[in-house]
């Protein structure tokens, strides 16, 4: 990536060592909602992790997408479970967002969540949380693509929407 724009209708295809660093800021400048992905392992143990990759994928029938690396603690869950609960979040949120972004072995402590359907972790007074069957997981290098088909969920108080942006939670200002 450089700071002038190719010509993409030259025909080429460049052979340049992609300026990472480049790559980062460039994905570090992107506003996203966070939110929250929790699963269960086989034997119970709650798991999850913050996400800005979550996605509508199709509204017939529900879909919804998210990424996440493979040597994400919570990768081995997300493998082996055949279900998740997807949570959107408000600025009220923050401190669980914190929290789930945190050390994985501290993520459930407390009583920020309860057990819901499936016996999955749903964390308490987020704007929405949805519980969804895994269709699909595809490795693509060391991430994994996962789309989930929405099956049940619940819509919590309104807030406005806890977003993450250069690498700091925010409150989004005024529309444009």
């Amino acid at each position: 990536m450089n700071s002038a724009s190719p010509d993409p209708t030259d025909g080429t295809v460049s052979d340049a060592t992609p300026d990472l660093a480049a790559f980062r800021q460039t994905f570090r400048r992107h506003a996203a909602g966070v939110a929250l992905i929790t699963a269960q392992t086989s034997d119970g143990t709650p798991v999850g992790f913050t996400a800005t990759s979550l996605a509508s994928l199709a509204a017939v029938p529900p879909l919804a997408t998210f990424n996440m690396s493979l040597s994400a603690s919570s990768w081995p869950a997300i493998a082996e479970t055949d279900r998740v609960v997807i949570h959107t979040l408000g600025v009220r949120n923050r401190d669980v967002a914190q929290i789930l972004s945190g050390d994985n072995r501290r993520r459930f402590l407390g009583d920020h969540w309860y057990r819901g359907p499936h016996g999955l972790p749903v964390i308490k007074d987020t704007t929405a949380w949805m519980v969804g069957r895994i269709l699909e997981r595809t490795e693509v290098h060391n991430s994994a693509v996962v789309i989930v088909q929405i099956e049940e969920g619940g819509l919590g108080e309104d807030d406005a929407p806890l977003v993450y942006h250069e690498r700091t939670y925010w409150r989004p200002g005024t529309p444009v």
